[in-house]
C-alpha cells in the first residue's frame, strides 16, 4: 500500500509498536504520525517510512481537525469495536 496523508498506519518498531496512528504529512522516506493522545495533531512524530505497516483505510483530514476526532476515528483500530462512552 502506497503511504499517504490521511493513511492509518500501524507502527512496527520502537517504542509505539503495534499502535494504530495517522498519517499527517510524508516527506520522502519520512512520515509523520499523529494518534491524538500520545502524539497530537501540532506535534506529530516522525517516523521512518519504513517502520510503518499500512492498511488499507484513508481518512479524510478535512473531517480530523481536532484530537478528540483522531482518537475517535483510531479508537477501533486500537481498541475494538466502537468508542467507549466519555471516552477522552
Amino acid at each position: 500500500m502506497e503511504l499517504q496523508v490521511g493513511g492509518v498506519v500501524r507502527s512496527i518498531a520502537g517504542h509505539d509498536k503495534n499502535i494504530f496512528h495517522v498519517i499527517v504529512r510524508v516527506e520522502q522516506d519520512i512520515v509523520f504520525l499523529a494518534d491524538g493522545k500520545a502524539r497530537k495533531l501540532e506535534k506529530p512524530k516522525r517516523k521512518n517510512a519504513k517502520h510503518v505497516a499500512a492498511t488499507r483505510t484513508v481518512l479524510d483530514m478535512d473531517i480530523l481537525t481536532t484530537d478528540k476526532t483522531l482518537r475517535a476515528a483510531l479508537w477501533p483500530f486500537n481498541y475494538g469495536t466502537g468508542p467507549s462512552p466519555g471516552a477522552d
